[in-house]
């Protein structure tokens, strides 16, 4: 192993700007050019926060280092921290750096500080921590020298890393199964009685502003009695930036739930918004055991540790010494969060990039292979913990997605589906459908399914333990299940194994799906006229080619083989459930129910989709859906190759499975329309305003496609756009050149002083404009962040952007869903061009269904009017919306709040006006 200097003589490296600033062992401050590194540091190891930042903004790759965020989550796991000099200085209480050399200090002192902590710690704790360290360093952690001195355990010998002092499942609580409350009772929820609730979480002292008080009146709508109802009570409730929306429905929704012993489903499309509304509920239940036991975030198990993932990794680490430094970070994490949420907020985003992704999010369970009651982590899984909770919970927090699934897959029988529902941020309901209801029959879809029947293949280890290990226990004493199981085993493999790809690249594809996916390769190309593209690659899948409609019959055929007997299979398991319930406990009754669930899903779901797709392929598709083929790319490298179904309007199924069983729906987001056409009048009730705002949101919605119709409601922002905002279309900038847009948004961005977020609507644009604008940033001395160049998560670049009051962050279009900064840290924002939309084979059919025009504009209205919510958050906001395009069409203007001055100008002229208005604090404001 690399003999290290001690501590305070190691060289520290941290970006400064333009340039990268080195403290050397003797502590001299050295500053030089990314990409020309000292020879020293491709022999010398160097302590460096986030690694791979780091490097990207270095422009090589690291020989040795000692990231300080390691450390720190190994001695605070679970504890938030930014990956900057100045987050660790926030977080252990030293003073914020200001300079290149008070950063590369702080790194230095930061460390020791972690160091002293677990010296501190009592020595049954340090014992305990020494045995992770010592695995650790055997899988070659630079830091296990100083954490272990430091816990005053000396390295012991040399070997393979043992993964016993890393078994944390030990020390967790376990969860008793909690039943079902009874059947939900009908008290409605008076609207005097919600405008109640809504003062006590407010308090007593606040002011309830009449926006407010009307949107959680006609909330109540929703928690109407339905006894005499024919379908359910519904409203749509458009509810602009600062109405307070979230504490309005929750006032009704916390009352309904209290009286009638049932759950109401609040469903987010962010996971950030899931944890902002678990943090309002704070002003309703301030008791943290209380809220802990009334409010539930629910998420899919894909989002949370798999115990029983972690322990077979675990128990590979022997041969993969290296994955001891993420493995023993994941023990220290995992026995300090509550939840073991992945997504959640007590895990640092930062881990991912620094450890990567098999090793982190990868521990979920992700193909559907939970054994529920057979594992043995059963009574302290954090995905089980979370949905036994949200049985008794009064409040459960989901995401649109889950929800959906979860309506599909729901037993009509079932006495106590959740009936009431919020759909928050409604502006994505379509898209959240679009994908729940949409069906890929791919290279990658069906290798999955291979693996989750026949588990790991070839050698090749892994959690794929296969349909057998997972079922032999249950139905070891049932031939006709084990003989259906066989069957379904060999039937298997006519799917894609392990290097389909390189042998489709051969064309020499082994078996029924891999020759098929070769055909419908050798087709595509043969349609495209772009095939070099950097992108998704798509042509229409009709008509078929002759060798694609023979492949795809033979492998239909194949499929019939593997559906048959995953029917017969699931249905011998609920045949085992029914003749002899009596003689089941209740561990193996959940075992069974949970597989039969899983194989009907399989069957019912996927395979039987797939099938549909392929016997279409000979009839040219099916009325209400749209069918393409496509190659899927990752920065110009195919990945994936398959036909892909969509609804042409997926708010039918929506409709059908989850607004149609339920009693109460509600729709809100302060973008529910596009903004064309005229407002409503003033105030805002309970009736239908102008069809030119109104129709198509019902229609997307779902809401169009219900028996009885929904109400409408809109509330207008309180904010006062016209006084805290302004837009600017810029008409002299050359946009097709990276230099000039990236000359435009410096000169922009000095008159804000930094504080501006730069949308691109093409990854390769921002690539090429950010070497020009990284200059011109370092030249202002203004922090500058950038999605796909950092080498940082989104969220974690997100969090620094919000932090850093002056910085810049550069981003995609869909960096838009996951701002929300409130304050002077976002006062411009800044799109390259209009956002119109990709004009892909969905785009081109629904433009078709719905109008052109009308389709294409309502989609770049959107994108605009989400935007521009992002920017003006309170009351004392300002800020500027620019617009790089001087086609922007005046129609598409709509999407801004009327009383928003546009002015279309050249650069100068708008950096003049920008300056003067961020400046001016004598705005008229009383």
């Amino acid at each position: 192993m690399l003999s290290l200097p001690s501590l305070s003589e190691l060289p520290a490296l941290y970006p400064d700007g333009q340039m990268m600033a080195l403290m050397t062992s003797e502590g001299e401050l050295v500053h030089f050019i990314s990409g020309a590194p000292p020879d020293e540091l491709a022999s010398t190891a160097v302590l460096v926060c986030h690694r791979l930042w780091t490097q990207a903004r270095l422009g090589t790759e690291l020989s040795y280092y000692l990231d300080i965020l390691e450390l720190y989550a190994f001695v605070r796991p679970a504890r938030f921290c930014l990956p900057t000099a100045a987050g660790l200085a926030r977080q252990l209480g030293l003073r914020q750096p200001h300079s290149a050399a008070q950063n590369l200090m702080t790194l230095g002192m930061s460390a020791q500080m972690l160091l002293d902590e677990l010296s501190a710690l009592p020595q049954s704790r340090r014992t305990a921590l020494a045995g992770i360290a010592e695995m650790m360093r055997r899988g070659g952690w630079l830091w296990a020298g100083e954490v272990l001195q430091a816990l005053g355990a000396p390295p012991s010998s040399d070997g393979p890393p043992d993964g016993r002092a890393a078994h944390i499942w030990a020390h967790l609580d376990e969860t008793a199964e909690i039943p079902p409350r009874a059947m939900a009772g009908q008290s409605a929820v008076p609207a005097e009685a919600a405008q109640r609730r809504l003062q006590q979480m407010l308090g007593s002292a606040a002011e309830i502003r009449d926006s407010q008080s009307d949107y959680a009146r006609q909330l109540c709508h929703i928690f109407a009695s339905t006894e005499n109802a024919d379908a359910p009570h519904m409203i749509l409730a458009e509810a602009g930036t600062g109405t307070g929306k979230t504490m309005g429905y929750l006032a009704s929704a916390s009352l309904w739930a209290e009286h009638n012993q049932a759950p109401v489903w609040i469903s987010t499309y962010t996971r950030t918004l899931q944890h902002q509304i678990e943090s309002e509920l704070s002003r309703l239940y301030p008791d943290a055991d209380e809220r802990h036991r009334r409010v539930v975030i629910r998420k899919g198990r894909e989002n949370y540790l798999c115990l029983l993932n972690f322990e077979e990794a675990l128990a590979r680490m022997p041969g993969q010494p290296a994955s001891a430094i993420a493995l023993g970070l994941m023990a220290r994490w995992a026995e300090h969060t509550s939840d073991g949420d992945l997504t959640g907020s007590q895990f640092p985003a930062w881990l991912v990039d620094l450890l990567g992704g098999r090793q982190t999010i990868g521990l979920a369970d992700r193909r559907g292979e939970c054994i529920h009651s057979g594992c043995t982590h059963y009574q302290k899984c954090f995905g089980e913990k979370s949905i036994r909770k949200s049985r008794r919970a009064d409040i459960v927090i989901a995401n649109h997605a889950l929800v959906m699934v979860q309506a599909v897959m729901a037993d009509p029988s079932e006495q106590h589906r959740p009936t009431r529902f919020i759909f928050d941020e409604g502006h994505h309901v379509f898209d959240a459908a679009d994908n729940a209801f949409s069906a890929v029959l791919s290279a990658l879809e069906t290798q999955e399914l291979r693996r989750w029947v026949r588990g790991a293949e070839e050698g090749r280890g892994g959690r794929a333990r296969g349909l057998h290990k997972r079922l032999e226990e249950i139905i070891a004493d049932d031939d006709e299940a084990l003989a259906a199981l066989d069957d379904v085993r060999e039937a298997a493999r006519i799917l894609p194994s392990a290097g389909w790809q390189k042998r489709l690249t051969e064309n020499s594809p082994l078996g029924l799906a891999e020759t098929f996916f070769l055909d419908v390769r050798k087709s595509l190309y043969a349609k495209t006229d772009n095939p070099h593209s950097v992108y998704d690659v798509q042509a229409d899948t009709y008509p078929a080619a002759d060798n694609v409609l023979a492949s795809g019959r033979a492998f239909a055929d194949g499929l019939e083989t593997l559906l048959s007997p995953l029917m017969t299979l699931a249905k011998q398991l609920e045949k085992k459930l029914d003749d002899n319930p009596e003689d089941l406990d209740s561990q193996t009754r959940i075992r069974l129910e949970g597989a039969a669930r899983s194989l009907m899903r399989r069957a019912s779901g996927p395979v039987s989709s797939w099938l549909l797709m392929l016997k279409d392929l000979s009839c040219e598709g099916r009325d209400g859906f749209v069918d393409w083929m496509q190659i899927s790319r990752i920065d110009g490298n195919d990945r994936d190759v398959g036909l892909f179904r969509h609804w042409l309007d997926p708010s039918r199924p929506f409709s059908e499975y989850v607004l149609e069983p339920a009693h109460g729906i509600a729709i809100t987001s302060a973008t529910l329309t596009d903004g064309a056409g005229p407002a409503p009048e003033p105030p805002a009730g309970l009736s239908d305003p102008s069809p030119q705002n109104w129709l198509m949101a019902k229609q997307l919605t779902g809401a169009a496609h219900l028996s009885t119709p929904c109400l409408v409601s809109s509330h207008n922002s309180p904010f006062e756009y016209g006084r805290q905002s302004k837009l600017f279309i810029i008409n002299d900038v050359a946009r097709d050149r990276a230099e000039a847009v990236a000359g435009a948004m410096s000169g922009l961005i000095g008159a804000s002083g930094g504080r501006a977020l730069a949308l691109f609507t093409s990854i390769q644009r921002l690539r090429s404009t950010w070497p020009y604008l990284s200059r011109k940033m370092a030249d202002k001395n203004i922090p500058l962040y950038a999605q796909h160049q950092d080498r940082m998560n989104l969220q974690t670049l997100l969090q620094l952007f919000k932090e850093d009051e002056t910085s810049v962050l550069m981003g995609t279009d869909a960096v838009r869903d996951g701002v929300d900064v409130p304050g002077p840290a976002l006062q411009m924002m800044i799109y390259d061009r209009v956002p119109w939309p990709r004009p892909d084979k969905l785009f081109q059919a629904r433009a078709d269904h719905w109008g052109r025009t009308e389709w294409t504009d309502r989609i770049t209205r959107m994108k605009l009017r989400q935007a521009f919510g992002r920017l003006i958050r309170r009351k004392d906001d300002k800020g500027v919306f620019v617009v790089l395009d001087s086609r922007m069409p005046t129609r598409l203007t709509d999407a801004f709040p009327a009383d928003v001055e546009i002015v279309r100008t050249g650069l100068q002229d708008a950096i003049s006006h920008i300056s003067d208005f961020l400046s001016n604090t004598d705005d008229g404001e009383k």
